[in-house]
């Protein structure tokens, strides 16, 4: 039985909408939008605040002024990437029923928005992945943000086996 691999065009297609945020968390949000979609191209160690800040046609002590430091823009990436990795691959998978349904579900989302072509495959195929070896020998804040993302997934998927295996 096919299970359909969640639709992720949404994720990349157009900047978060949130309910009438104050301007300068608008603004941060937009930054990180921004950023993440350059990650996903780059890598987290291929953003600057000086590439970021031309992208949003804004001044580099403007981005800074955000985030002050380049480390706390990249682990606000991550932060965010997780969010949308939560909203759009496990969410949906935790929806179907439990066991080998719902492991599938989360098997094929991730697979599936790994393999697929476009930005949003792109987005998911690669920030867990060239950030784990982007950051994996080196301690900080940003490799703690990526290691803590990715263990929260795993763990995911470890339940998710042992569920399937009660199930039978």
């Amino acid at each position: 039985m096919a299970h359909p691999v969640p639709a992720l065009h949404s994720v990349v297609a157009a900047p978060r909408k949130a309910p009438a945020l104050p301007k300068g968390q608008q603004t941060k949000a937009a930054i990180v939008d921004a950023a993440l979609r350059m990650a996903a191209q780059v890598g987290l160690e291929g953003l600057s605040i000086g590439a970021v800040a031309e992208a949003m046609g804004m001044s580099k002590s403007g981005v800074f002024a955000h985030f002050g430091s380049l480390e706390e823009l990249q682990c606000s990436v991550v932060r965010e990437y997780h969010s949308r990795f939560e909203r759009e691959i496990f969410g949906p998978a935790l929806a179907a029923p439990r066991g080998l349904p719902r492991l599938l579900h989360m098997v094929t989302g991730w697979m599936g928005s790994t393999a697929q072509q476009g930005e949003a495959s792109r987005l998911y195929g690669s920030l867990y992945i060239s950030g784990a070896v982007e950051f994996d020998d080196r301690p900080g804040d940003v490799r703690d943000a990526l290691a803590e993302s990715v263990s929260i997934w795993m763990d995911a998927m470890r339940r998710a086996i042992a569920q399937s295996q009660k199930e039978g």
